[in-house]
C-alpha cells in the first residue's frame, strides 16, 4: 500500500487535523496513536482527543493505543463476487475452523463463503450433524462424509441462502453444540454484523439456540467494517478464527474480551 503524504503543522486547527487523521486511517485503515501524532506532528494527547471527537461522530473506533476507520457496508455483495476475494485466507479460516468440530457435534452454520469453507473441510469426524441455510454445497454434497440438514425457506439466489419464517420454524427445533458464523463487519463497539435482515434473523436463532461456544470466521478485511444489522456483541462471541493480516491491536482487543481468536495459517 502506498503511503499517504500527510503535510504536518504546528498550527493545524481541529478540523483540519480530523481530516487528516481521517486521510490516514483510509489509507492504512488501523494506527496508533504515537503513528498518527508522528504523521500530523503533534502530541499523543492531541490525537487522543481528536480520535475521541471522531469516534462521537461515528467515523471511526478507537482501539487500545489507537483507532480504526469504521467502514459502513451498505449492499449485500453477490455471493459469486464474494467468493473470489480472500480466497486462500478463507480456504485456510475454514480448515483452522473445521478442526474444532468434534465427534458427535451437532453444527450450525449460516450462508457466507468463509463458512462454506468451514463446511467443506470437515473430515473424518465421526457422528457430525451440520444445520444450515447455505445452499453453496448442494451441487458437490455426495462428496460429504457428515449428515447435512438444510433448513427449508424461501431461497435468495443473491447469496445462495434459504430464509424466513419457514427457516426459523425448523431452526427453532435444534439445539447445536457449535455455530459457526460469517460475518460482513466484525467491530469493537458495533459487534457483528450482516448486510440484510432475513439473514439476520436466522443468525441471532442460531446463536440463541447454540448450547457451546459461538465461533465467527471472518477474513481481516472485515475487520473495522459496519454492516446494517447486528447478529452479535462481542461478549456473545467465544472464539474468531480469521487469517495473520488481522492487526496484532485487533487481536489484542479481541483477546482483551475474553474472545480466543485463532489465526489460520
Amino acid at each position: 500500500m502506498d503511503t499517504v503524504q500527510i503535510p504536518t503543522s504546528l498550527s493545524l486547527i481541529p478540523a483540519q487535523r480530523h481530516e487528516l487523521l481521517l486521510k490516514y486511517l483510509s489509507a492504512h485503515r488501523i494506527a496508533s496513536c504515537a503513528a498518527l501524532a508522528d504523521a500530523l506532528n503533534v502530541s499523543e494527547s492531541t490525537v487522543r482527543r481528536d480520535l475521541e471527537i471522531l469516534e462521537k461522530q461515528g467515523l471511526i473506533e478507537r482501539t487500545r493505543g489507537g483507532a480504526i476507520l469504521n467502514e459502513r457496508i451498505r449492499y449485500e455483495a453477490e455471493f459469486v463476487q464474494r467468493a473470489q476475494r480472500m480466497i486462500e485466507e478463507k480456504r485456510q479460516i475454514g480448515c483452522a475452523a473445521a478442526a474444532l468440530i468434534e465427534a458427535g457435534d451437532v453444527v450450525f452454520a449460516n450462508s457466507g463463503t468463509t463458512t462454506e469453507q468451514v463446511l467443506r473441510h470437515i473430515r473424518g469426524v465421526p457422528n457430525v450433524t451440520v444445520f444450515t441455510n447455505n445452499t453453496a454445497l448442494l451441487n458437490d454434497s455426495h462428496d460429504l462424509d457428515y449428515e447435512l440438514v438444510l433448513l427449508g425457506g424461501s431461497y435468495l439466489p443473491l447469496s445462495k441462502a434459504v430464509v424466513g419464517p419457514l427457516t426459523s420454524s425448523n431452526l427453532g427445533q435444534v439445539y447445536a453444540t457449535k455455530t459457526f458464523i460469517g460475518v460482513e463487519g466484525i467491530s469493537l463497539r458495533y459487534g457483528c454484523t450482516v448486510s440484510t435482515f432475513p439473514e439476520a434473523e436466522i443468525i441471532r436463532l442460531m446463536i440463541e439456540h447454540t448450547q457451546g461456544p459461538v465461533i465467527i470466521v471472518t477474513d481481516h478485511t472485515k475487520w473495522g467494517a459496519v454492516s446494517n444489522h447486528l447478529i452479535a456483541r462481542l461478549e456473545q462471541v467465544d472464539k474468531v478464527v480469521t487469517d495473520g493480516g488481522l492487526d496484532v491491536n485487533a487481536r489484542m482487543a479481541l483477546v482483551s474480551r475474553s474472545i480466543e481468536v485463532i489465526v489460520a495459517g
